[in-house]
């Protein structure tokens, strides 16, 4: 009898496989893009709509929060300005949780459409709960421009999956998650580089519950963003060693034979 040879990926969990290869790098042209865009005259445009549903999306981590913690939201706005309004009523407790919910809310988020992203299948569990925010968002909003972005996406979400039976849903879900991280950690940057703390987040926080300044707070959330980011990365290497289609998207292995 021939010894039996191990079968499988005997490589590190981390390791990528091709195609796992080509989705980081699609992830990492995506932070590129964002980033050369954010700022750049005319072309920066090209995000606006993105931009639009990131701050819906920070603005459904306020009322999500608030909800779960026996609050009761009235309104979620969204400004053509890019900024965002949500008002509810609660108590202490509903206060400490919902401040911080908006950019560490649309991190999880944005880190879950991430990992989801290396997957089609999974792509499309995403595609489900992103829906489910957006629709929420619709109810809770209170200006047209906040019904009509989420309304939007939804739709788009909803044409990606019925096409070519949502083959490229996975590229858009990648593509928004990466966005919601990146504008999270871009706008606490923003606070914490050019001190942009009146009003935020975070300086509501600071008042309320004291210990650190506006900006500490700030950073403390923004390394929360960046260990979503990067765990979603890694969680997906991890668990997603099939492409989702049926196919590995790792090499062959060799096994032996009587």
């Amino acid at each position: 009898m021939a010894p039996v040879q191990s079968s499988g990926n005997s490589g590190h969990i981390l390791e990528p496989t091709k195609e796992q290869v080509t989705t980081l790098w699609i992830i990492g042209g995506y932070m590129v893009g964002i980033l050369l865009l954010w700022q750049m005259p005319i072309l920066k445009h090209l995000l606006y709509p993105f931009k639009l549903v990131t701050i819906g999306l920070h603005e459904f981590g306020h009322a999500c929060m608030a909800c779960v913690s026996g609050g009761k939201v009235k309104s979620i706005t969204v400004d053509p300005n890019l900024g965002g309004l949500t008002t509810y009523v609660g108590n202490r407790r509903t206060q400490c949780l919902a401040l911080p919910a908006g950019y560490l809310g649309s991190s999880l988020l944005g880190g879950i459409l991430v990992f989801c992203g290396f997957n089609v299948t999974a792509s499309k569990g995403a595609a489900i709960m992103l829906i489910v925010c957006l629709v929420l968002t619709m109810f809770w909003a209170r200006n047209l421009l906040a019904f009509g972005i989420s309304l939007f996406f939804a739709g788009i979400v909803g044409f990606l999956w019925w096409l070519d039976g949502g083959r490229y849903l996975k590229y858009f879900t990648l593509f928004l998650g990466v966005m919601s991280c990146i504008y999270s950690i871009l706008e606490i940057l923003d606070m914490l580089v050019l001190r942009k703390s009146n009003g935020s987040d975070a300086e509501q926080f600071a008042e309320k519950y004291g210990i650190f300044p506006a900006q500490g707070w700030g950073f403390i959330w923004l390394l929360i963003s960046l260990i979503f980011l990067v765990g979603a990365v890694l969680a997906g290497l991890a668990a997603f060693k099939d492409d989702g289609t049926g196919g590995t998207s790792g090499g062959a292995s060799n096994s032996g034979t009587n």
